[in-house]
């Protein structure tokens, strides 16, 4: 693997199977990094809005990138979110590189981080969870107009938008002052002896410094893939936040990316595979 090497790779909310994913920047990012450890900080898969009709080659191209990797030896942690949480009936679960898990607990140059998505601090996902479904889907049909309208700017020579990113932030004003919930994630982390506390859920990077009760604490937030491109990645004993410029052009796929088959391409490739295939 070619890369920028790093200890650890932290990324959260691809949303994968929505058309509000960005599956060639998240491809460009793997690509584009050599981590000992990868870990898929949740909402990766989104079930919620999954639907076997919309999971396009390129987010599939996403997850066999993930599998390249692990068969080059990359360990893979991925944590359960709100919007995968159907795999939270599994977690804790290890099949060679691959681990699932609700947490995880890393102890590096004498220092602990926690890592896991963050949804279990937010009362509203638990309380009103049909009025989280119920926000997720205008997202979702906000995203379907965005990618629809997006080739009509393009012909005008603007760049691309986000409206969903775009109305959250005249919502949103202050991002990176800690809210309530990040404050209440801060604290018991603080009791359980971390130093550092990574999460995902809010699709809001930040990378914040407080103390809680005399003990120094550092949050961060990994962001999301959707709207912000983000990463917290580990180095040089050191964590720091990672981001791709919006700007960057998506590059064309390697030559040496295999062509994931469909339709009668992939009947035919099973049936070639079995042993008795010259019998059918």
């Amino acid at each position: 693997m070619e890369g920028r090497e790093l200890d650890v790779a932290v990324i959260s909310d691809l949303h994968l199977a929505t058309y509000a994913s960005k599956p060639k920047k998240v491809l460009k990012y793997l690509k584009s990094i050599c981590p000992k450890d990868l870990v898929l900080n949740g909402d990766i898969i989104d079930s919620w809005r999954f639907s076997r009709n919309y999971f396009p080659k390129n987010h599939l191209k996403v997850v066999r990138q993930i599998i390249k990797m692990m068969e080059k030896g990359v360990r893979v942690h991925y944590i359960t979110g709100n919007h995968d949480e159907f795999l939270r009936k599994f977690a804790p679960s290890k099949f060679g590189n691959l681990e699932i898990v609700n947490q995880l607990v890393l102890e590096m140059d004498g220092l602990k981080t926690l890592i896991f998505h963050g949804d279990i601090f937010d009362s509203s996902i638990h309380r009103t969870k049909w009025l989280a479904k119920v926000g997720a889907a205008a997202k979702g049909f906000l995203s379907l107009f965005n990618k629809l309208l997006n080739p009509v700017f393009q012909l005008f020579g603007k760049d691309e938008v986000i409206l969903y990113k775009n109305i959250k932030h005249r919502l949103i004003r202050d991002e990176f002052n800690l809210s309530a919930t990040e404050a209440k994630i801060l604290k018991a982390s603080a009791i359980q002896g971390y130093d550092t506390v990574i999460c995902g859920h809010t699709h809001v990077p930040k990378d914040k410094e407080a103390e809680i009760e005399g003990k120094p604490i550092r949050y961060i937030n990994c962001g999301d893939w959707v709207e912000h491109f983000t990463a917290a990645e580990y180095a040089d004993g050191r964590w720091s936040l990672f981001s791709q410029s919006e700007e960057e052009k998506d590059e064309e796929q390697q030559s040496d990316e295999l062509e994931i088959p469909e339709g009668r391409q992939l009947y035919q490739k099973i049936v070639r595979e079995f042993a008795f295939a010259n019998l059918i």
